[in-house]
């Protein structure tokens, strides 16, 4: 019989997080190859768990972007160990170990799936907006001609646009996330403007847009037609804010299959966000 008293609680280091992330493989998350190095190298003090024995037995990340903004996500329980009031402890101590990482009254953000949004809501989280994943086979499309890859010397503004979807800038995360190996990534520029962008990486399964920000839903149709022409015959995942009522339109047009919800969730005030820009949110782990 565990005392979950006596459980250590500890900053992981990247192996730990890397453990997170194949449990997350194991439970159907669907991460990508490379995605625990970025992860750690976005906050290296972001990744806190429970040690039983010396062993990880639970984890997840509590991201911090600059002190001006928190991210809980990535938040696992080994299964032998659950319930055993595990999780709920380690929650918790997730929660108030962040709120002292970041400024007093900055906010914290989450994803939460359906059955375990009541118990975030009693941690002091409401619900902002659900996001609802979609899934379509990779099919050739003509690409516009405004479309191309991004580059180095475009990360500039492509920061300053992900600032304008995400709420806050996070050059840490951005830039190792685009330069991912077997990315493809997609600029739509015209009259020498960017006005959307689009990161598709590889996962487990097919692979998942992450994310598809555009001034509108023409721009943002245009990428998306290019980030399925790039995986012709293979699954491309899609996770779309339904505030955004012209994403939902985009997926009905394209007959995407819904594969499941969850929803974003804030501690605080939300971060001010251009909702009509983001028709693909960028992941349920770190933000």
């Amino acid at each position: 019989m565990i005392n979950i008293d006596n459980l250590l609680f500890q900053k992981l280091d990247l192996k730990g997080v890397r453990m997170l992330v194949k449990w997350a493989e194991d439970e159907g998350w669907n991460p990508g190859p490379f995605d625990a190095d970025v992860y750690y190298n976005t906050d290296p003090n972001g990744f806190y768990g429970f040690f039983y024995e010396d062993t990880l037995i639970a984890g997840g990340a509590i991201i911090s972007f600059n002190n001006e903004f928190g991210f809980m996500g990535l938040f696992i329980v080994k299964h032998e160990f659950r319930g055993k009031e595990i999780g709920r402890k380690l929650w918790y101590q997730r929660r108030n170990t962040l709120l002292k990482r970041i400024k007093e009254g900055a906010s914290i953000g989450m994803d939460g799936v359906v059955t375990m949004q009541p118990f975030y809501e009693k941690g002091g989280f409401k619900i902002a907006f659900r996001d609802e994943r979609y899934e379509k086979i990779g099919t050739e499309f003509t690409v516009d001609k405004n479309i191309s890859p991004i580059y180095k010397d475009d990360f500039d503004s492509i920061l300053e646009y992900d600032k304008q979807c995400f709420g806050f800038s996070r050059p840490q995360f951005l830039k190792p996330w685009i330069e991912l190996p077997g990315n493809k990534t997609f600029k739509y520029v015209k009259s020498g403007k960017l006005k959307g962008f689009v990161i598709i990486r590889k996962t487990a399964k097919g692979y998942k847009v992450c994310p598809l920000f555009a001034d509108n839903e023409i721009i943002a149709e245009e990428l998306y037609k290019a980030s399925l022409n790039s995986v012709v015959g293979e699954h491309l995942y899609l996770d779309i804010p339904v505030t955004n009522a012209k994403a939902v339109e985009l997926i009905k047009k394209y007959n995407a299959t819904y594969v499941f919800e969850c929803a974003r969730m804030y501690y605080g005030t939300p971060p001010v966000v251009e909702f009509d820009k983001i028709f693909g949110l960028t992941t349920f782990e770190v933000g």
